[in-house]
């Protein structure tokens, strides 16, 4: 069920949120979190199909911040999804114009769950500093992602120069699939140290950057950042040299990866590129401080593990 609410306001909003859970059995109880979706009118639509399918997973209510027009008319527009078109949550998307547009934390609020955690999402273009914005400070999770934005690696910049507990990036999510390939490739005899890694990429991919950050600090080699592949393109390969030989994982396009070990065949394994969806899921099933990400990317501020040149 889609309703539109043209020139309201929040009162009138949480009225008829409490009016379709009376009169249509449209609940708002048993929500786990309030996701607070910040973006631009272009990249509604896609981060509204990635909560709701995400909510199927963690119930929320889903609060979708549009900022429109900052020359307009100032005003609210909201419309409230229910049903089959909100998933298991329910979501609440507000159009701000004029001068409201800089306002988001106003008409939040008034709308948040009580007694329940709040966590933000920028699916493009974010604050330089999560944490000091408006809704940042309400929020106990803050998520960002360096891909989505103009220039990709310049933003993972900002984010690492800026990180503060709470903060994670969807580029980081992305390699979680690597490296839990990579952990369990070690785990197997030989037992050696790492001598020296290389980590493949497009030259824009910031969970490039991001991974080889992470082998660095994990198994304290020289690490190379190396680039391969077109824009866009994510990540390509990693190799990690030892006494005995070298694994090599790498997934040059498409979705399926190939593992070389010494002695062993090679294993093709599935590793698809994530969607939104899935990786805000992944995102949402945690509301404490991803340490091992303020880990990395204080590491990639340092400049540990900088870009090495092209391949």
């Amino acid at each position: 069920m889609i309703v539109d609410l043209p020139g309201t306001t929040t009162s009138a909003i949480n009225r008829r949120l409490v009016d379709l859970r009376a009169d249509a059995g449209a609940v708002a109880l048993g929500r786990v979190l309030t996701l607070a979706v910040l973006v631009d009118a272009d990249r509604a639509e896609d981060a509204i199909r990635a909560a709701t399918d995400a909510s199927r997973e963690h119930p929320s209510r889903v609060l979708v911040v549009v900022r429109g027009d900052r020359s307009g008319e100032t005003g609210l527009d909201a419309q409230i999804r229910v049903g089959g078109d909100a998933g298991a949550g329910e979501v609440v998307v507000l159009g701000l114009r004029g001068e409201l547009a800089d306002q988001a934390s106003a008409v939040v609020v008034p709308l948040l769950l009580p007694d329940a955690p709040i966590v933000a999402w920028w699916p493009g273009d974010a604050p330089e500093q999560p944490a000091e914005d408006a809704v940042g400070r309400l929020a106990q999770r803050r998520i960002t992602d360096a891909a989505a934005c103009r220039d990709p690696l310049a933003a993972l910049a900002t984010r690492a120069a800026r990180y503060s507990d709470g903060d994670t990036d969807m580029a980081w999510t992305r390699t979680t699939r690597w490296r839990a390939l990579l952990a369990a490739a070690l785990d197997l005899p030989p037992h050696e140290q790492v001598e020296h890694a290389t980590v493949r990429g497009a030259a824009d991919s910031p969970s490039t950057d991001l991974l080889a950050a992470w082998l660095g600090l994990r198994l304290d080699c020289p690490v190379e950042r190396l680039t391969a592949g077109d824009a866009g393109a994510g990540l390509h390969s990693v190799e990690l040299e030892r006494a005995a030989g070298t694994i090599r994982l790498a997934r040059p396009s498409g979705s399926t990866a190939v593992l070389s070990q010494p002695g062993e065949p090679d294993h093709r394994l599935g590793l698809p590129r994530r969607g939104l969806a899935e990786c805000l899921a992944e995102e949402l099933r945690r509301l404490d401080p991803d340490v091992v990400y303020g880990e990395v990317v204080r590491r990639l501020r340092d400049g540990a593990d900088a870009p090495a040149g092209a391949a």
